[in-house]
């Protein structure tokens, strides 16, 4: 069966439909159960947007759309419903993101590794900072967004899991786990990002940074720093006046705008359509770096193939390294392949001569 668009005013229509026969009455007769992530806001009164959607589109397209036949998250009915000028908030808070990980870990170590209470100031200020955050859509929170009280529950959820605790830990995650862990490897460094993220948010910088497609690829692509520096980063490879230099430096030298690891040139392959087209990388991620001006000397000319491959996975080796297991690999696969002529020779030779 076909899935044909809704209208605003099929909404009222199944609003309406909703206040009079009741919201458990309305959800059994077309099959719905209760909102698990959004709800339609109205006049001050919530409803179950995906119901809502469902029935709303029986007026428009002269039947109701069944539980299964789409969801009520962001991608259906959510997103049907704001587009018609509604307002849909979120029934739960978003999972907590590797940035805001970072920042509580960060407060736990600096308090001896033990949780912290609600009514603590140094809570209190990480829950104004991590509001600040542009990680999660308005519509993905509601009132309780990452509050004193969810902040303290946090850090208890990192101090619990700490190798020294000797109790029964909270329902923390693998996220929580990875970045404790992270902390008590590498304290300096983590410390640092921690710094450069509490920087940024402060000054305005990283609010302005947009969302970058790589974080669409979710867990195929390292973002160790965490997604606001790694916005960041990616600003700084993307900037075109910097990319021009580089390759003109590389020009002026005499080189070749072939890739720094595998050797790809894209004029040599397309012709005149990749003439002067490579990617360009940075070479140190943005904690290293620092907060300085960009060096030529810290750019490396890419192509896609290869700067994917070196930001898939902490830590990012640099083009000289991802080179080197390039050619590693090609000679392990040649010594294979000479081991498995081997006997095909061995049997040639056997072979009697007529």
């Amino acid at each position: 069966m076909r899935r044909g668009a809704i209208t605003r005013a099929s909404v009222l229509k199944a609003l309406v439909e909703h206040d009079e026969l009741g919201r458990h009455v309305f959800l059994a007769k077309y099959g719905f159960g209760e909102a698990r992530s959004y709800v339609l806001v109205y006049e001050g009164q919530e409803y179950d947007s995906k119901a809502v959607a469902g029935v709303a589109h029986k007026w428009d397209q002269g039947r109701a759309l069944a539980a299964d036949e789409f969801s009520g998250g962001k991608d259906h009915a959510a997103a049907w419903l704001k587009r018609l000028g509604f307002e849909v908030k979120a029934v739960k808070n978003p999972d907590w993101a590797r940035d805001e990980i970072i920042l509580a870990c960060r407060l736990v170590m600096e308090n001896d590794w033990k949780g912290l209470d609600a009514h603590d100031s140094r809570v209190m200020e990480l829950s104004a900072l991590l509001q600040l955050l542009p990680l999660h859509a308005e519509a993905e929170r509601n009132e309780k967004f990452r509050n004193p009280n969810g902040v303290a529950r946090k850090t208890f959820d990192i101090a619990t899991r700490h190798p020294e605790y000797q109790g029964k830990p909270t329902n923390g995650g693998a996220l929580d786990v990875a970045v404790l862990h992270e902390f008590l490897a590498r304290p300096a460094e983590m410390t640092e990002v921690e710094r450069l993220i509490r920087q940024g948010i402060a000054a305005g910088d990283l609010q302005a940074l947009a969302p970058t497609d790589d974080e669409e690829f979710g867990d195929d692509y390292s973002a160790p720093e965490g997604r606001l520096l790694m916005r960041r980063h990616r600003a700084r490879e993307r900037n075109k006046g910097l990319r021009n230099r580089k390759i003109a430096s590389v020009l002026q030298r005499g080189g070749q705008l072939a890739c720094e690891a595998c050797g790809f040139d894209f004029e040599g392959v397309y012709g005149d359509r990749g003439a002067g087209y490579i990617e360009c990388h940075h070479v140190l991620p943005l904690h290293v770096a620092g907060e300085g001006r960009t060096k030529l000397s810290d750019l490396a000319l890419v192509c896609a193939n290869c700067h994917r491959m070196i930001h898939r996975r902490a830590p990012w080796p640099t083009p000289g390294e991802l080179r080197a297991s390039i050619e590693q690999k090609h000679a392990a696969d040649r010594r294979a392949a000479e081991v498995l002529a081997r006997p095909r020779r061995a049997a040639d030779e056997q072979m009697p001569n007529f």
